[in-house]
């Protein structure tokens, strides 16, 4: 059968219509911060109303971490009018607030929940890792305060530091762990680094510097390790993950998904990755209709399906900032802009 060069012709440029009436009028910022991907399965989902119930007289602030431990039990590291970390029970009711008052609370930037149910705050402000054993004592710490004589000193230079120290970090972003307990930090906005300590906290390794080359960094925002030890970076600026082994050697990039400003990996027999292109909390409007979803990838980077969008309404994320996945299928999300925390149930079989 012979097909006719111009109806050919014809079909191609109406199908192209549609993808390009859509990039068409959006902003170079716009079209720089569109994920690759395309034609990705969206994941039926869900979010659950009310569910955090304060006391009164008891707010939360910037939605900038969330985490849960081995009993469902919901952990909020909040920015109000001072850092402050909330404890609610699996159903929403407070339960309590850890650390109040301490000097490692500056700057809220992640909470994790390790699996001896340890939680772990990571204060951008302080440039400290702080872990907390179950019952809320301060039991480690990394990094350290600056003291307020430290701005009478010369400042330094501009940029990241050349030789960053072993136990100092630069307003550090998140932590994580692999299965020995060795612990991982990503040092952040300052130092664009990785490190490794043993599970007593000494340095063992780091990988990382200032650059877009592979193992180098452009604000490496979060982390999360797989039961292997596999450590996967949030490199956002640089718009791509960044995969290391357990020695933080390195392995590979994905780089189709938007800027991963969040990233968490499931726990279970078969481990999901997750990672949020998230709306930024620069408010700029035109980036609204090309991000806010997140991807739920297997960990070799193949891209299962996508769910949410921009915006304010329930089940919409507004600068999403952490997301804990625990439960696969029962993500809890932390978001700056809206000041929440919401409950996402997925649907992955349209259930």
């Amino acid at each position: 059968m012979q097909r006719h060069p111009k109806i050919g012709l014809s079909v191609a440029i109406l199908s192209a219509m549609p993808m390009f009436a859509q990039t068409q009028n959006l902003t170079p910022a716009a079209l720089a911060s569109r994920a690759k991907a395309q034609n990705v399965p969206e994941i039926p989902y869900e979010s659950v109303p009310n569910l955090l119930k304060f006391p009164a007289n008891l707010y939360l602030g910037e939605g900038i971490g969330v985490a849960t431990n081995s009993k469902g039990h919901i952990f909020v590291y909040t920015r109000s009018q001072r850092t402050r970390l909330f404890e609610f029970d699996p159903k929403g009711n407070y339960v309590r607030e850890i650390g109040e008052g301490l000097y490692g609370f500056v700057f809220a930037h992640a909470v994790r929940v390790d699996s001896q149910d340890n939680i772990w705050a990571v204060d951008e402000g302080a440039n400290m890792v702080i872990k907390f054993n179950p019952e809320g004592r301060v039991v480690m710490t990394l990094g350290r305060r600056p003291e307020p004589t430290d701005a009478l000193a010369a400042p330094p230079p501009p940029g990241p530091a050349a030789n960053p120290g072993k136990y100092v970090f630069d307003r550090p972003t998140d932590v994580g762990w692999d299965a020995a307990g060795n612990i991982f930090v990503s040092d952040g906005y300052g130092n664009s680094r990785v490190v490794k300590y043993d599970k007593n906290g000494r340095f063992i390794a780091t990988v990382g510097s200032k650059g877009s080359e592979p193992g180098q960094f452009n604000l490496p925002h979060t982390l999360a390790v797989d039961a292997k030890g596999n450590v996967y970076v949030g490199d956002r600026s640089n718009r791509r993950i960044q995969v290391f082994d357990d020695d933080l050697t390195f392995k590979a990039i994905y780089d189709n998904v938007g800027a991963p400003w969040e990233v968490c990996v499931s726990p279970g027999a078969h481990q999901y990755l997750f990672s949020s292109n998230s709306f930024p909390d620069g408010n700029d409007s035109t980036l609204s209709t090309v991000t806010g979803e997140i991807y739920k990838m297997e960990l070799d980077g193949t891209i299962v399906g996508k769910f949410g969008k921009a915006g304010k309404q329930l089940g919409e994320f507004s600068g999403l900032h952490e997301i804990d996945c625990r439960n696969p299928d029962e993500l809890y999300i932390s978001e700056i802009q809206l000041w929440r925390v919401q409950k996402i149930v997925l649907h992955p079989n349209g259930k």
